[in-house]
């Protein structure tokens, strides 16, 4: 029966950030996952020998002194993640076809406050007001300034207000409103449940600086397998945790996996969907009010992915790199699971090609629920009905026929080599809805972070903070400073960040 220091659950970046840190800090780590390899929805996959991303297309917070070059320097892993950043606005385009306006978005608040107040001359104190408060909600988390080493963000008055809520008391130009709330894509959380202040925590690292990754997710993966040798973390993919054993005031003592091995372990650190752990305690330990909250979470959106391959060496569209396009100026419709219009996509086309590829892939997202497949939930991989089956081929047409309405060029250029829907992404991720964000950060809502009802279990991973790379990885900080304790924590962040 080998003994470790901790038992990290759940591959992700969350799980990877946790299992580096933990290690980094001289702790023995086992890293478990129930997939057949490490990465989660980092991982990429090829077709027709283009490589496509799944779960991570860009990012903000890459830039010198922004929060995520921060955390992968803590991690000691920020040389080998090579940023592509957008730098000119129209790589960047929210298009709003009811209204049959296209808005770039530049980067750095002042510019885009100025680009704005192009667009919108009579509303520029509005824009003004919009960006002092998001800039005051993230200045007044000490979380996000790591050099503070904190342990979580403050309960602020703009946590209790929704982002809607404030677009409303800022503008009655409902266009703008749109614009302004256009990021809830990238948390999959409608407008008028997402508070303010969580919307702030995500967007300013997008305000600041977007980038695309050479490599995509694999490069991250890349990036921690590599540390993962170096201080010898051991890896369990296929692995889950069977039973809590040897119970004992309050604490788990021995660990069972479904591989059959028992492992002893002072801590264990679940980093998959908060349902997932539920589902691993011993149900007396589990207070009736515990479960009720846990079951009170709802999904985020997830993705009806489609993924093409521009078929020609000319592109006729080459600097768009992000396009958003919105049938409708109400976000709050377009995330709703019952709305039935045409549907929001996001386009995402690299701005490189990757090495030894044979193409560029275009990777299409449109907002998705666990209600559109749920007729189909227990079906798995290779053994879908012929309705499923119908129902993708419909989406992808209608998919198609929305792209080809604004890029009309696109038609004879593309080719279109694959297509998941929501129960895709639960069966490869082994995510329990297909979500792409975990469960959502509604505004109000106690999340699951930190210690778990056993004293030795702990909880972190994107639904535990905050949704996305940034809050995944920001989750795993605060969980991990927790476990090694806040001196050990400060010299890691010393010796990372104070040079």
């Amino acid at each position: 029966m080998k003994k470790y220091d901790d038992i990290v659950v759940g591959s992700g970046i969350s799980g990877m950030t946790m299992s580096l840190l933990l290690s980094m800090n001289g702790h023995s780590v086992l890293l478990l996952e129930k997939g057949p390899h490490i990465g989660g929805s980092l991982a990429r996959f090829s077709k027709r020998g283009i490589p496509f991303d799944t779960g991570f297309h860009f990012t903000g917070g890459l830039h010198s002194g922004g929060i995520l070059a921060d955390i992968l320097s803590i991690l000691d892993i920020r040389d080998s993640i090579e940023p592509v950043f957008l730098s000119d606005p129209s790589e960047n385009q929210f298009i709003f076809e009811s209204h049959g306006r296209r808005f770039e978005h530049p980067i750095g608040i002042e510019n885009i406050k100025k680009k704005f107040g192009e667009y919108f001359p009579s509303e520029a104190g509005a824009i003004e007001r919009y960006f002092d408060k998001v800039k005051s909600v993230c200045s007044r988390t000490p979380s996000l300034n790591l050099h503070a080493n904190t342990i979580a963000p403050p309960s602020l008055d703009e946590d209790y207000v929704t982002l809607d809520e404030v677009l409303k008391g800022l503008t009655s130009n409902t266009l703008l409103r749109g614009l302004l709330s256009g990021y809830a894509m990238c948390y999959g959380v409608r407008p008028d449940e997402m508070s303010f202040a969580n919307h702030s925590r995500m967007c300013l690292s997008f305000y600041e600086s977007i980038a695309c990754v050479k490599g995509g997710g694999d490069a991250f993966i890349k990036a921690f397998e590599r540390k993962f040798k170096e201080y010898g973390v051991d890896i369990r993919c296929g692995a889950v945790i069977t039973e809590l054993a040897d119970i004992n005031d309050g604490k788990v003592g021995r660990f069972i996996l479904n591989t059959g091995e028992e492992v002893v372990a002072d801590t264990c650190v679940f980093t998959i969907h908060p349902k997932e752990i539920v589902n691993c305690l011993p149900q007396k330990y589990l207070s009736k009010a515990f479960v009720d909250r846990i079951s009170s979470f709802e999904s985020s959106a997830g993705f009806f992915s489609v993924f093409a391959a521009l078929n020609s060496d000319e592109d006729p569209y080459p600097g768009e790199t992000i396009v958003s396009l919105f049938p409708d100026d109400d976000v709050n419709k377009l995330l709703d699971p019952h709305y039935n219009g045409r549907q929001a996509l996001v386009i995402i086309k690299p701005p490189y090609q990757a090495e030894s590829s044979s193409g560029k892939g275009i990777c299409i997202l449109e907002p998705s629920f666990p209600e559109h497949v749920s007729a189909w939930s227990s079906s798995h991989r290779g053994q879908r009905p012929q309705e499923y089956i119908e129902y993708k081929k419909a989406r992808i047409e209608a998919i198609k026929e929305h792209i080809f309405s604004v890029f009309p060029a696109y038609r004879e250029r593309l080719d279109f080599v694959d297509a998941g829907s929501l129960l895709t992404t639960r069966d490869y991720l082994n995510s329990p809805d297909g979500s792409a964000y975990g469960i959502k950060q509604k505004m109000g809502q106690y999340n699951l972070i930190g210690k778990l009802p056993l004293h030795n279990l702990y909880a972190a991973g994107q639904s535990a903070l905050l949704p996305g790379i940034i809050g995944a990885m920001m989750s795993s900080m605060i969980v991990g400073r927790a476990v090694v304790g806040k001196e050990q924590f400060g010299k890691l962040l010393g010796r990372a960040l104070c040079h």
